[in-house]
């Protein structure tokens, strides 16, 4: 079967029988046997390990012999720091390294205190603010965060200028003036700097990643749920410790269940988000909005870190499966292909949560059947609750300090229909055209998002023929865009509409099924 992108359930087949011989779970969790003896490099050099003087030859264009200089000069660094801190007191003003690692900085917010910064081997500058000051700073800018745009790229204390920067996207440099007024921080402590940086969280928690058990096995989220997510219960036992495919600690097995079932809970730690979407391993994500179960014959997805994305049909539920370590009871067969590695993966029918990758036969070369444990016996037996993408079901809460004035929409005005198009049946004071694929999303408008006023805001989208979209108005609340309001086509078209508080908006286009243009038309008072 050719890999394909996740489809939204709604086409239901016949299924012919199928007789295979089935394999045992473990077929579907790689299992990778660990290093003989210690990591490669582990001895130290100088006080550093190995790994560690090579990684900075690599990344920092040095020898090993400089590595290992700079290492013991920033050690000593450390320790001069730490005591002219305490001896500056209220005027100590920050510190620095040279690009080379030989020089330190101490800055100093009184004269008479340059002395005693040489006396300890370091260079003193003379600045106007102590490190102390410039941290308020922050912390204004910080109280005032949840005002902020989605165009400022966020702040920093840059001890160095001795001053507060405010990374702010080409063309928001004046918006970011007018935050960090707004947050009451003196005049001349703030130096707005324009950056394309646009941050996110690394460490998300998505179906279908790859995670591996005490770093050893290797297998694949399920879904996730509130504090972590749930997999396969044979790929680790209460008490095994998982980490993501990038190698960073992750969580810790809470639960498991296998034979019998086959289901387990990890819970995370605060390093990693779970995330309502799923790994569709073509460059994009889908969303995951409930947990409805699909009939026998109905189409359904499975993501998995080997094998990617497969589908087929539903064949059978409340199956029996004896594998060699024991009967598993109320599984679903389907006639999808899985391998090594799969395990735990998460399957998808549109939007809805079916459940997790147990075992199977076959593979993807010549096809197979693949059993899954649901999902929704997972969360009953273990009270879990599941992470959607809709995220908040309510508009949250203004932030202080008042509305936004700007006007409701800056994007550009209403776009006419194509040359000899017809026209769409929605209409509003801004209109969009797109073109979307099943399991792909769009952010409109243009990717961006606008500002509205305190008050009702509406929106129609006008879907291609055939297809299945959803539409989302979300809410920018300091950290991200949260939803606020969602609708589904009906017989082509969405409408949503909602009285929320002023901020910066945007709308995002799902396609559950289908493809082609679409057009948004969008107002608000």
């Amino acid at each position: 079967m050719d890999r394909r992108r996740m489809t939204a359930i709604g086409v239901v087949v016949a299924v012919a029988g199928v007789t295979a011989a089935v394999t045992l779970p473990s077929f579907a969790g790689e299992n990778a046997s660990p290093r003989a003896g210690g990591p490669a490099g582990a001895t130290a050099t100088g006080g550093a390990a190995g790994e560690v003087v090579a990684a900075m030859s690599r990344d920092l264009s040095l020898s090993r012999e400089q590595a290992v200089r700079r290492l013991a000069a920033e050690r000593r660094a450390v320790g001069t720091v730490d005591r002219l801190r305490a001896e500056l007191g209220a005027a100590y003003g920050g510190s620095w390294l040279s690009a080379d690692g030989a020089t330190l900085t101490v800055a100093v917010a009184d004269p008479a205190r340059a002395a005693r910064v040489k006396a300890a081997g370091a260079v003193p500058k003379q600045v106007d603010r102590g490190v102390g000051e410039l941290d308020a700073v922050k912390g204004r800018l910080d109280s005032a965060g949840r005002q902020a745009t989605p165009d400022i790229a966020g702040w920093y204390v840059d001890v160095a200028a001795n001053t507060v920067v405010l990374l702010a996207r080409p063309g928001a440099q004046e918006a970011a003036r007018r935050f960090a007024a707004a947050s009451g921080v003196p005049a001349g402590s703030v130096r707005v700097k324009e950056s394309t940086e646009a941050p996110r969280p690394l460490f998300d928690v998505r179906g279908g990643d790859a995670y591996l058990i005490n770093n050893a096995g290797r297998c694949s989220v399920g879904f996730s749920v509130v504090g972590g997510f749930v997999t396969a219960g044979h790929c680790g036992r209460v008490g095994d410790r998982t980490t993501g495919a990038n190698r960073v600690a992750q969580g810790t097995f809470r639960a498991s269940s296998f034979p019998g079932d086959d289901w387990a809970f990890v819970e995370v730690n605060a390093e990693w988000t779970p995330t309502g979407v799923v790994n569709d391993f073509n460059g994009g994500v889908v969303p995951v909005n409930g947990s409805a179960e699909a009939p026998v014959g109905a189409s359904i997805c499975r993501s998995g870190s080997t094998t990617g994305t497969r589908c087929g049909v539903i064949q059978a539920k409340n199956a029996t499966v004896n594998y060699p370590e024991g009967t598993v009871t109320g599984l679903t067969r389907t006639n999808v292909c899985a391998e090594p590695g799969d395990s735990g993966g998460a399957w998808l029918s549109g939007d809805q949560a079916q459940g997790v990758t147990s075992g199977g036969s076959g593979d993807c070369t010549r096809g197979g059947v693949t059993f899954f444990q649901p999902v929704t016996e997972i969360l009953q037996r273990n009270n879990l609750t599941l992470v959607t993408a809709d995220g908040q079901s309510a508009p949250a809460e203004p932030p202080a300090g008042g509305d936004v004035t700007a006007p409701p929409a800056t994007a550009a005005p209403t776009a006419p229909p194509p040359a000899g198009g017809e026209a769409s049946v929605c209409a509003g004071e801004v209109s969009r055209t797109g073109e979307i694929a099943a399991g792909r999303s769009q952010a409109q408008p243009d990717g961006r998002w606008y500002l509205a006023q305190a008050g009702a805001q509406s929106a129609c989208l006008d879907a291609p023929d055939g297809a299945q979209l959803v539409l989302e108005l979300q809410r920018w609340s300091g950290a991200g865009f949260q939803t606020v309001a969602r609708a589904g086509t009906r017989e082509g078209v969405a409408r949503l509409a909602v009285d929320g508080p002023a901020g910066a908006y945007r709308y995002r286009v799902t396609a559950l099924s289908g493809s082609g243009a679409y057009t948004l038309a969008f107002s608000a008072t």
